[in-house]
């Protein structure tokens, strides 16, 4: 049987498995297992797993991608279809996979976007988690890491909405991640819909940098100010974040969990490299913005 999703209220504990539709949060029923023999996982072209994950994932935006794997259900007779997207992207941090693992940041990704139809059953993020990270040893053999973050912190856009409920890593817990603690603290640039603004979209507008146009056009459509004529970068950037579009947010830093790739063997020597596990982090921050 087919459960609908859950749309539940903001919680200091998560409400079950997350979903991605639209870019709106949905939960699925912990219990629920999936049927294995409808699903399918293939490595994905740029494009797909792209259009994907912008039209799906809270954020709207997509990383840097190094390898791209989608989930696909399948039923006699009937075409599959695309209903979930992990993409390994190269980490923002270029320190972290140093910092975490102690190896060479060309030997570490991170799993940037993890994004599943609301209408996957609950059990099917570690089935397809174990399957990504098959095709991420056969694809990119030199990896060694995979870190993933997730956002504890509940926001809502300007009007109210729930943009993000908050998330502690469950999934990556199941999935035996070692929690290495908090990223650093940050403060965060939010539009008014509750969404981030990269601080490399701003540093490329205020050092009119390569990809500075690409950055105007996206601060635009979320609602910036028009440049005026011969405004440097730097001075546009200051006078936007001053002006009622944006606001600023202090974060206590995202969860942390990392994953060692290789043989049982490799992983072993790999884990004595890996930052001390801390206790898994059981509830979401409670600040809501």
């Amino acid at each position: 049987m087919n459960v609908a999703p859950l749309q539940l209220p903001l919680a200091l504990v998560e409400p079950g498995c997350q979903r991605w539709a639209h870019g709106r949060a949905s939960y699925r029923p912990p219990a629920e297992v999936i049927d294995t023999r409808c699903f399918e996982v293939d490595e994905l072209d740029e494009h797909t797993a792209k259009a994907y994950v912008i039209a799906n994932h809270y954020s709207g935006s997509y990383p840097a991608a190094r390898l791209r794997v989608g989930l696909y259900r399948r039923r006699r007779g009937h075409q599959r279809w695309l209903c979930g997207v992990a993409v390994f992207s190269v980490p923002l941090s270029a320190h972290a996979v140093r910092r975490y693992a102690s190896r060479p940041a060309t030997e570490g990704v991170e799993l940037g976007r993890f994004v599943l139809d609301d209408a996957v059953e609950a059990n099917a993020e570690t089935w397809f988690l174990a399957r990504a990270f098959r095709v991420l040893r056969e694809r990119l053999p030199q990896v060694r890491i995979v870190l993933s973050y997730s956002d504890p912190l509940p926001r809502r856009s300007i009007s109210g909405d729930t943009v993000l409920a908050g998330h502690v890593g469950t999934i990556y817990q199941a999935f035996n991640g070692r929690y290495v603690g908090r990223a650093k603290r940050r403060t965060l640039v939010l539009d008014r819909s509750g969404r981030i603004v990269s601080e490399r979209t701003l540093s490329k507008l205020r050092q009119d940098d390569r990809g500075a146009a690409y950055a105007y056009r996206q601060l635009r459509e979320r609602g910036a100010p028009p440049r005026q004529p011969l405004e440097s970068g730097r001075a546009y950037v200051s006078r936007v974040l001053g002006s009622d579009a944006f606001r600023r947010l202090r974060h206590s830093g995202n969860h942390v969990y990392v994953w060692p790739v290789g043989s049982r063997r490799l992983q072993g020597r790999l884990r004595a490299g890996l930052a001390l596990a801390e206790r898994y982090p059981k509830r979401i921050d409670a600040r809501v913005n």
